[in-house]
């Protein structure tokens, strides 16, 4: 018991130092764990820790983020990733592997040794590309939705490499394995492993048990989540739901270890299915802790298990088979990229974002000695590279963030499309916000100019004969293009929160004649865009939150007249409070420390609640001054 916490404390303490470190000189979360990682190895290794069944345990991190990356994806987007799932995913996973296998054969080995050398280097790591690619808010770009859908595929090829890669044993191999049987024993956490009857089934009633396996996640997911929940939630214990919601996890991954699946696969086909459940925050909330330490302990075992006395005895070779194999996978991205129209900095984002070997590298590694189909020496190597590019990863972020980032900035003026139309209203950005205006505009009879960055919506939306140019619009060249000097309205409708903010600040500064009516992802930003001059600001899910309140009142029995009155209310007076707490709000000082601004919003606050109580009619209208806190600018005038 000493021991497990001594190494737990170890761990704790190394996460706790490196991490913000790393993080606040914009080295990322990641590559601080693999600091943590081998600045602690000499001490693991001192106090005779088994680093490799540290990391097999803690690849069930790689499991959770799986189902909560499910969890944000419907079935119908799932679907419709179908293209990129098995065509751009398909085609990486082969190309390297042909590839791969050429120049290990070139370098002397033998073909069943390359074959299995590609197969195990097509794979790149699913935890570190989606856990930085989150952090970066990138995870929903065209370059972050293409790497998802090649690392799902990936995952989904792992089952039938499991199957064909025993066919490569040689001979003169085999006999050696018997003496090491128990590495095998390492492969049953993440593979398929074939036990009990299971093993003894023939081929057809092997797949129809797969099949139901699969059904019973489904089923049980549509089906048996509520009631269970339902019945949880009576005894009123927030822990009790962290359990169930872990157990539904390590029940999937089982289940799908049981029938030859991998239990990411299995986890995230349940998240997919949970999806539309209305439990779903709170799996969320329940599984994010458990999957962030888990990840961590992860990132830090890969550094931990670097061998570096192999490493300084062949430094030159290794680093050279490491950075060969970023190169290949790299620009087998960059072809495909082209093929399926992944344009721009997306395209560079998935290639560098995918060029390291993967975590399924250490399980298929330790699998191919067991079967005879790589020698020891040569898996020891491979290990080796299989961990280094994986260290060099956040690197490789690092560099398309710097480097690679600007230049496309300067280059995308030549890709943009050429606007030959102008309009009276500019929009920029038609994802589900924009798209929404544009289409009432359009309906209105109103011309409108839509500009977007994102290829693949672009592409998606021409096929409904919706015209919309490629292009940056925080550009001053594509304003210009698409005649901000003639236009009345711009709406700024972008993802992006830093450059909604400079758009607005350019186009008030330049363009002072145009109406702006801006998108804002939280309270803060609405601070900022006021700053940036915008007239109208709209904030995500205010609208959608304020007509929840107004049925709430109706079901409580106010009549839908007075419930409108009272909610129209409430939005002018949050409009106000808006202004008013704007003057105060310091960027530099989080909400929660900066004391002028509390007060000012719970004097606000108080007298929004107090004039709600008092004012159930006549509340909203604006000649009534209720709503109106006493002493501002509208009462006196």
């Amino acid at each position: 018991m000493d021991g497990f916490l001594l190494l737990a404390f170890v761990f704790l303490v190394a996460g706790v130092i490196a991490v913000p470190i790393a993080t606040k000189l914009g080295l990322g979360s990641v590559l601080g764990y693999l600091i943590a990682g081998i600045a602690i190895s000499p001490l693991l290794h001192s106090l005779g820790v088994n680093v490799v069944s540290l990391q097999h345990f803690a690849e069930f991190g790689v499991v959770m983020m799986l189902f909560l990356v499910g969890l944000e994806l419907e079935p119908r987007m799932l679907w419709s990733m179908r293209d990129k799932l098995l065509g751009l995913g398909g085609l990486q996973v082969a190309l390297t592997t042909g590839l791969v296998m050429l120049v290990a054969m070139a370098l002397g080995q033998a073909w069943t040794i390359a074959l299995a050398i590609g197969l195990v280097f097509s794979l790149s790591s699913t935890a570190i590309v989606l856990q930085t690619l989150g952090e970066k808010g990138q995870l929903k770009s065209d370059g972050g939705q293409a790497s998802f859908s090649v690392l799902l595929f990936q995952d989904i090829a792992v089952i039938p490499m499991l199957a064909f890669i025993p066919l490569l044993a040689l001979p003169e191999l085999l006999d050696a394995v018997h003496s090491v049987a128990t590495v095998a024993a390492h492969v049953e956490h993440d593979v398929a492993v074939e036990v009990g009857f299971f093993a003894s089934l023939d081929a057809w009633q092997r797949a129809l048990l797969t099949i139901a396996a699969i059904g019973a996640v489904i089923v049980g997911g549509s089906y048996l989540t509520q009631p269970i929940f339902r019945f949880i939630a009576m005894a009123k214990l927030r822990e009790l739901f962290s359990a169930t919601a872990l157990m539904m996890v390590i029940g999937i991954a089982l289940l799908m270890t049981f029938v030859g699946l991998s239990p990411a696969l299995g986890t995230f086909l349940a998240g997919v299915v949970l999806a539309n459940s209305e439990y779903r925050h709170e799996l969320e909330s329940d599984i994010e802790p458990f999957k962030g330490l888990l990840l961590g302990l992860f990132f830090m075992t890969v550094g931990a298990g670097i061998n570096f006395g192999l490493l300084f005895a062949q430094w030159g070779e290794i680093l050279a088979l490491t950075l060969g194999l970023i190169v290949i996978k790299a620009l087998v991205l960059l072809i495909l990229s082209s093929v399926f129209h992944i344009r721009g900095a997306d395209r560079w984002l998935m290639a560098l974002g995918l060029a390291q070997a993967g975590e399924f590298g250490f399980v298929l590694l330790s699998f191919t000695v067991a079967n005879g189909v790589i020698p020891a020496a040569v898996s020891d190597q491979l290990l080796l590279v299989v961990a280094l590019s994986m260290l060099l990863t956040p690197a490789l972020f690092i560099l398309f963030d710097k480097r690679i980032l600007p230049k496309y900035t300067q280059t995308q003026r030549n890709e943009a499309d050429e606007v030959d139309e102008q309009g009276s209203v500019i929009i920029a950005g038609h994802g589900r916000f924009g798209g929404v205006i544009n289409r009432i505009l359009l309906g209105a009879g109103h011309k409108t100019v839509v500009l977007d960055h994102h290829a693949e919506q672009l592409d998606m939306l021409r096929k409904f004969g919706i015209k919309v140019f490629y292009g940056d619009a925080s550009r001053p060249d594509m304003l210009h293009a698409a005649g901000i000097e003639e236009a009345k309205i711009l709406v700024v409708a972008i993802d992006e929160k830093e450059q909604s903010t400079e758009l607005v600040r350019y186009a008030t500064k330049h363009h002072p004649h145009v109406h702006i009516v801006a998108r804002a992802m939280s309270r803060e930003h609405v601070y900022e865009l006021y700053a940036a001059g915008a007239a109208d600001i709209i904030r995500d899910y205010f609208d959608s939150a304020v007509r929840a309140g107004r049925s709430a009142l109706e079901a409580l029995g106010t009549h839908p007249f007075d419930a409108e009155r009272q909610t129209r209310g409430f939005v002018l007076n949050d409009q106000y409070m808006l202004r008013e707490v704007a003057a105060l709000y310091d960027p530099e000082i989080p909400s929660h420390e900066n004391e002028a601004y509390i007060a000012k919003v719970k004097e606000l606050m108080a007298f929004q609640e107090k004039a709600m109580r008092g004012h159930s009619a006549g509340f909203g209208s604006r000649s009534h001054r209720g709503w109106i806190p006493p002493g501002s600018k509208e009462e006196e005038g």
